[in-house]
């Protein structure tokens, strides 16, 4: 093998390495909203109607038609020339996919975490490595061969890389975990020291659901009294929390940690790392049930942070959790004669004894719901009934959480990160409170396990009186099933393959008055 074929095959494979890896850098992220979990990803990935799937596959073909179709077409040129010809093709239809995957961002956009930057660098060698062994592969393969077809198409097998990158990819993060777990291990060791020398009060937050935004009302209504950390948006896991913990200062007085739970033992992990000495269980519903099996196994999960705790504060909904030293809502407080509107809620706030009046901005009866269990959790640590119904009145929605937005005269209802019935059945609730005509676009409900499709029908029947969009595949079917078993007008429903779809519906029917609610914007890997 001469010294010009080996400079080509090393510069071919770096070229072909980097345009390969670059067209995976969206399996990147999607492996991160997997958890860098193998068995979610490729469950992802091998499931019905993958489009990821499909472009990839159509990639491959396009490449090895038209590679073998230019070398045929320039052989009396040679077949070196013909190689070399053939290479503009392949470049050429590379490029434009890539720039055909800048077009379709992701709805869940990639965290740029240090550990994904690493991923997608160990993918790019691993891609790398693969493309020179198959340069120096084919091409003695050629010289064995010697016939004047294998060297026309000895490139072909390049073709085949894109529907290798997911396997590649997955290969990456498994080598990688010999230094991201040790090193996780690491930074959240950091953190339970600092957390353990801090004199702040430590609070741990759970629930099947509102963790997020009880956090962030009793963040907003201790903050008038108390200086405040509490971990950002969903952060939830060990190295969320251990995120957060960098910016604990000596002056702070209460952290507020935000606990989730997917299979057993992490609420036990979450709770040696934070030390909680305060715990709030906002409810238990069957979410994550394909993960725990059952909703006792739910309870008995997120129970844990009672046991632990000091004292606890349980939603209605946590009632199977026992609990000795706890405030129950509904005996010990409680969210009374609730009022709901499209501008807001208003309810009688009941701690103890003692009733305040609050009014907020806030949509839904479960907004209701979730100030009493932050409230609750405020009266506990310090705040009178007074101060807490003062703080309360400038409360604001917690981003995509049933957050309501105004444009063009529209009125946009967006509950893209609530996945549960309970949520659901509110949202509809509050957006059946709205004049005009009113569209629901979901895609479904997920990680339901066995109660998957009979959730879905249950939230088909809600939808009952709607204009509906239903979104993708995935659960569609039973959303619509259970809309037309309740007695659904079959005109009002539709389905479209993407979200893009169905803003291209409501562009053309909606006007001004109008209000839509977007019901559960399922992240990438669902869709």
């Amino acid at each position: 093998m001469n010294d010009h074929l080996l400079i080509g095959i090393l510069f071919g494979a770096v070229i072909a390495g980097f345009l390969f890896a670059d067209a995976s850098l969206r399996l990147c992220a999607l492996l991160q909203q997997s958890g860098y979990s193998a068995r979610r990803f490729f469950k992802w990935y091998f499931g019905k109607g993958n489009i990821q799937r499909k472009r990839l596959s159509l990639l491959a073909l396009s490449l090895a038609l038209l590679t073998a179709l230019f070398n045929v077409c320039f052989c009396f040129l040679g077949y070196v020339w013909a190689n070399t010809v053939s290479i503009a093709p392949f470049a050429g239809v590379l490029i434009l996919y890539l720039w055909s995957e800048k077009k379709y961002a992701l709805k869940v956009r990639p965290k740029p975490s240090a550990r994904v930057i690493r991923l997608a660098a160990a993918h790019f060698l691993l891609m790398f490595a693969l493309c020179v062994g198959l340069g120096f592969g084919l091409a003695y393969a050629s010289l064995a061969v010697n016939e004047t077809w294998f060297y026309l198409l000895r490139f072909v097998p390049f073709a085949a890389l894109p529907l290798l990158s997911p396997f590649l990819l997955v290969c990456a993060n498994f080598v990688m975990t010999g230094y991201e777990i040790p090193h996780n291990r690491a930074f959240v060791r950091k953190a339970k020291k600092a957390l353990a020398a801090s004199s702040c009060i430590k609070v741990g937050i759970t629930g099947s659901f509102g963790k997020t935004s009880v956090k962030h009302y009793a963040a907003a209504m201790l903050s008038a009294k108390f200086h405040v950390i509490a971990t950002p948006a969903s952060y939830n896991t060990p190295m969320g929390i251990a995120r957060t913990v960098k910016e604990l200062g000596t002056d702070c007085d209460i952290f507020l940690a935000e606990m989730g739970a997917r299979q057993a033992g992490d609420i036990a992990e979450l709770c040696d790392l934070v030390q909680p000495a305060y715990g709030v269980i906002t409810g238990v519903c069957p979410q994550h049930i394909q993960t725990f099996g059952s909703t006792e196994a739910i309870a008995r999960e997120k129970g844990v942070l009672a046991e632990r705790a000091e004292k606890t504060v349980l939603g209605a909904t946590a009632a199977e959790i026992p609990a000795e030293n706890a405030l129950r809502e509904g005996k010990d407080f409680a969210a009374e004669n609730v009022v709901l509107t499209a501008g807001g809620t208003e309810f009688d706030l009941r701690l103890g004894e003692r009733t305040v009046h609050i009014a907020t901005k806030l949509l839904g009866r479960h907004a209701a719901e979730d100030v009493a269990l932050a409230a609750a959790l405020c009266h506990l640590l310090g705040m009178t009934a007074e101060e807490i119904a003062l703080a309360a009145e400038n409360l604001d929605p917690v981003p995509h959480r049933l957050q309501l937005l105004e444009a063009n005269g529209l009125n946009i209802l967006d509950d893209s990160y609530n996945s549960n019935i309970e949520g659901a059945k509110n949202a509809v609730e509050a957006l059946r409170l709205f004049p005009g005509r009113r569209y629901v676009v979901t895609p479904g409900l997920v990680e339901l396990g066995a109660l998957e499709e009979a959730k879905n029908e249950e939230l088909g029947a809600l939808l009952t009186g709607l204009d509906v969009i239903l979104v993708g595949e995935t659960l569609v079917q039973c959303v619509r099933r259970g809309y037309d078993g309740a007695g659904g007008d079959g005109s009002r429903i539709r389905t479209v393959p993407t979200l893009q779809k169905a803003q291209e519906i409501l562009a053309a029917e909606l006007s001004a008055g109008d209000a839509v609610l977007f019901l559960n914007d399922l992240p990438d890997i669902y869709t």
